[in-house]
């Protein structure tokens, strides 16, 4: 892929190992995890913390997917609200998911605080910004909820969000101080770091193509020619799903989140922009999202197109949305551009599949993944050392393809452009 293309701001630690690390052809080790994203290494992580011989296996290189790519938000909660859940799940199972939701971010900054990691940070809030009076409607909503449940959420007014996010056009918002924003590359790279610390190998450059079981055993092929067996396998591939699980990569609508970055700004400019170094998404039916990163840059995102990018005309679209939010930074370099793959679900929701024992497969982030997946990561971790299905927050689900998913990715497309078309006519 051309460099203009994949040129995120985004960094490892220094002198970042590259790992290497398999068990001995025809060792049998108690889990392979296919994928070494943030939910991949959380899981190894806390498996091996559990006494469990851990392989990971990446098909490319550690942060080069979704994981390393993102926008570095950490957002607890899910797209659902608090009585949205116990009314769809019902009191019990709603009631751990709530519980699960409001702990995703915690998850994220005790381990940057517990295991000292290398991970640059701001956690001073996410704000949810609202351009019309039914979004702010919705925020109220969401502010009562949680604020039932003693969140540290509050409502904006239109003043207060003006002076929290220096941008144009809100009517308010709701702010939400449990969450934060991070490096992801750093991130997924410590993680990484601290598994392998753990006794987890992690083999880059291992693309799985064989999966198949004999005599209780799950057996591992891979590209390189690497031969594992494994009492247990987790597909963490998420949006990067193949074909190794029948069905599985039809069950999720693969979307690019296109994403720019400023040069760093000018010091009286920048005092104006998240002078509190907030998170923002905005309620647009295609909604943009920024941060300042940890150099002083300004960083935004969105939906991209379906098909790869062929020029940086692609990412136009935000570039506009930048300058229809600040003006001031008519005269600011757009320095980079990237994107990456990310997955939808129809319900989206996450879903953790388990077709035979011994095999699980999890799938959807829903734009909260950085806290989602490492929190998942720990409980799916405890249910393979246990055995015991109340580790898992989400009720496991039969995989059920997306009828004439192919159509489905055109509808989406379109969907894209004619919501595109409605957000510019309310501005």
């Amino acid at each position: 892929m051309p460099v203009p293309f994949y040129d995120p701001i985004w960094q490892k630690p220094p002198a970042a190992p590259a790992f290497q690390s398999l068990f001995p052809g025809g060792q049998r080790v108690d889990v392979v995890i296919v994928g070494g994203g943030i939910l991949g290494l959380s899981t190894a992580l806390h498996a091996a913390r559990f006494g469990l011989a851990v392989q990971v296996l990446e098909a490319g290189e550690i942060g080069q997917g979704a994981s390393g790519l993102n926008g570095g938000q950490v957002i607890p909660g899910l797209k659902y609200d608090p009585e949205w859940l116990l009314e769809h799940f019902g009191p019990d199972r709603g009631e751990i998911l709530v519980n699960f939701a409001a702990s995703t971010a915690d998850a994220v900054f005790e381990s940057i605080r517990d295991e000292k990691l290398a991970v640059p940070f701001v956690r001073n809030g996410w704000i949810q910004a609202a351009h019309t009076e039914t979004a702010l409607k919705a925020a109220a909503n969401r502010d009562r909820q949680w604020q039932a449940r003693g969140a540290d959420v509050r409502l904006l007014s239109r003043t207060e969000i003006a002076a929290l996010t220096g941008a144009r056009g809100y009517l308010g918002g709701w702010l939400d101080r449990r969450a934060g924003v991070i490096d992801p590359l750093a991130y997924t790279s410590e993680l990484a770091r601290i598994a392998s610390a753990a006794g987890v190998k992690i083999a880059e450059h291992q693309k799985v193509v064989r999966l198949g079981k004999n005599a209780g055993l799950w057996r591992i092929s891979t590209e390189g020619g690497a031969e594992l067996q494994a009492k247990a396998v987790i597909l963490a591939t998420n949006a990067y799903t193949g074909d190794l699980l029948p069905g599985l990569a039809e069950t999720i609508v693969p979307l690019h989140s296109f994403q720019i970055a400023t040069a760093p700004l000018p010091p009286d400019v920048a005092a104006g922009i998240l002078p509190e170094g907030q998170a923002v998404s905005d309620s647009r039916r295609i909604l943009i999202y920024y941060r300042k990163s940890a150099d002083g840059r300004l960083v935004l995102g969105g939906r991209g197109g379906m098909a790869l990018p062929t020029s940086e005309g692609d990412w136009a679209h935000l570039e506009r949305a930048l300058l229809r939010l600040y003006p001031a930074l008519s005269g600011v370099a757009v320095e980079k551009r990237w994107f990456g793959r990310v997955a939808m679900t129809p319900d989206h929701l996450p879903h953790i599949h388990e077709p035979e024992q011994g095999l699980m497969a999890v799938v959807g982030c829903q734009g909260r993944g950085v806290g989602l997946m490492t929190a998942l990561g720990e409980r799916i971790a405890g249910y393979l050392a246990s055995g015991d299905a109340r580790q898992l927050p989400f009720p496991v689900s039969p995989i059920r393809p997306i009828p004439l998913q192919a159509f489905r990715q055109i509808g989406v497309a379109a969907t894209i452009a004619w919501y595109r078309m409605l957000d510019a006519f309310e501005r």
